[in-house]
């Protein structure tokens, strides 16, 4: 009875740390089949999964991503507002490829092409908005160059509106994901990048997301498909369970069923794989900071830690943090003036930074800064 029992356990540990090595397996070693994709956090911007992310390739109606982007950057500043009337020009109502069937002079609001754009990728909608915001589709490419740029795309060139390949408009799954992350801090956007269907014209003309995972996977936000011949099958797909939010990017998939596969396979491994962790201040970080030259001689500063960044599961304790900063700073300073970081890392490796910050202003020391004090504590007098 004693040998049963000891081969009943032993046999029992055998299986666990075989289900366990199994497990572990299934979980890194994903089966993407198309040819560049990325998975990146969307809260820190980490890229968790890469298979070619940075190689150069077409991504068709995935560049269209910048059109909403500036839009909704237009928005926010009030340059366009969300009912402004577009007259469709000659240029846009040319346009080949997927379209809402515009015509040269017909009004659509703002709202409707921004509709069209995300969900059924309308090329005519796309160079309406873009001639809208920027009074040329010539001068928003520049705007989206310029854009591409300063997110730090190295990798991506528009050369139209609306992701020609013809044109020679080229990105990499890693800038999709940048500009896709980006695109996504703007809260207005999900309501059209995760609609099924919707009408535009006043209700007139039906309209249905190219987008299946909308449909069909847990989570899902959004956003953007695209297809042609050059660039095959591509999507950025973002979705966001409890507090981790991903962004999963498959660039040419050898049909659509293959790009949705490989990015629910994305987002799987993300949400299977990592965790959350709530970052705190470190008590070692001083609510002041000396100040030299100065018309005083120390002021508050603050860091606004706020937000989860994800680990890999297990590794929640493995977390540690430096305080990049200098114990004394130059004057003059501007109240918000960042002054370092707060930098967290696992098992050595940087996770997420938080800037420093000043709270309040500091003169340099002048006759003219002493003379204004000296007179203001006489007139307190």
């Amino acid at each position: 009875m004693k040998k049963i029992k000891r081969f009943l356990c032993i046999n029992l540990i055998f299986t666990m740390i075989l289900m366990n090595c199994l497990s572990v397996f299934a979980i890194s070693d994903i089966d993407i089949t198309s040819p560049s994709a990325i998975l990146m956090d969307q809260s820190s911007g980490n890229i968790l999964f890469e298979k070619n992310g940075d190689e150069v390739k077409s991504a068709a109606s995935l560049m269209k991503i910048m059109v909403l982007l500036i839009a909704m950057e237009a928005l926010d500043s009030g340059k366009i507002a969300i009912n402004d009337g577009v007259v469709t020009s000659d240029n846009a109502a040319k346009v080949l490829g997927a379209d809402v069937w515009m015509k040269s002079g017909e009004v659509m609001k703002v709202e409707d092409l921004i509709k069209a754009v995300s969900i059924v990728s309308a090329n005519d909608a796309s160079v309406a908005l873009a001639e809208h915001i920027s009074g040329s589709e010539e001068e928003f490419v520049k705007a989206a160059n310029d854009k591409a740029k300063q997110l730090g795309m190295k990798d991506t060139i528009f050369k139209d509106s609306f992701g020609s390949e013809e044109s020679g408009s080229v990105t990499s799954a890693k800038d999709v994901a940048i500009m896709s992350r980006e695109l996504m801090q703007h809260k207005r956007i999900l309501p059209y990048v995760s609609t099924w269907i919707d009408h535009i014209r006043d209700g007139q003309t039906q309209i249905v997301n190219t987008n299946k995972m909308i449909k069909t996977y847990q989570g899902i936000t959004g956003l953007k498909t695209g297809t042609s011949e050059k660039s095959g099958s591509c999507i950025s797909a973002t979705a966001e369970r409890g507090e981790i939010k991903l962004i999963a990017v498959v660039l040419g998939g050898a049909n659509s069923k293959d790009r949705f596969k490989d990015a629910s396979s994305l987002l799987d491994y993300g949400f299977s794989s990592y965790t959350t962790v709530k970052p705190k201040i470190p008590e070692e970080l001083p609510d002041k900071i000396k100040v030299d030259n100065g018309m005083k001689d120390s002021i508050g500063i603050t860091v606004d830690v706020k937000g989860e960044f994800v680990v890999s599961q297990g590794k929640e304790n493995s977390t540690s943090y430096e305080i990049k900063m200098d114990e004394e700073i130059k004057a003059p300073i501007e109240a918000g003036q960042e002054i370092g970081k707060l930098v967290y890392k696992v098992d050595g490796k940087e996770i997420c930074e938080y800037s420093i910050r000043t709270l309040e202003a500091v003169e340099e020391i002048s006759f003219g800064a002493v003379l204004k004090n000296i007179v203001a504590e006489f007139l307190l007098l």
